[in-house]
């Protein structure tokens, strides 16, 4: 069965930082663009950060462009999204998605699996 779960969100105060991890299951991932998206509440859904398959190389949105980091550990199946200087306005569900390449980076069409998603709160 094909399977993405999402963990490691949680209540973080300001500067804060989390480490989201995304595993799948019944698929290997490094062979998919790999894919962090969040939905803010009463907003769209939007690209954070993904690494291709082919070469692993990174994009970032700009909003969390030197703070997010993405990574993959193919041993384990799994890939981070490293999360520094939390700011309030980074308050969402995380998602994770994966995408037979070719796939636009940061984009959500051309992504097969998708997680359920956990809840990044950053608050005082």
């Amino acid at each position: 069965q094909v399977q993405l779960v999402e963990s490691g969100g949680g209540l973080v105060q300001p500067g804060g930082s989390l480490r989201l991890s995304c595993t799948a299951s019944g698929f290997t991932l490094k062979y998919y663009t790999i894919g962090w998206f969040r939905q803010a509440p009463g907003k769209e859904r939007e690209g954070v950060s993904c690494i291709r398959s082919i070469d692993a190389n990174t994009y970032y949105a700009d909003s969390v462009k030197g703070r997010f980091t993405i990574s993959r550990d193919s041993a384990k199946n799994t890939v981070y999204l490293q999360m520094n200087s939390l700011k309030p306005e980074d308050t969402a569900v995380y998602y994770c998605a994966a995408g037979v390449p070719p796939v636009v980076p940061l984009s959500q069409s051309g992504m097969d699996y998708w997680g359920k998603g956990t809840l990044v709160t950053v608050s005082s």
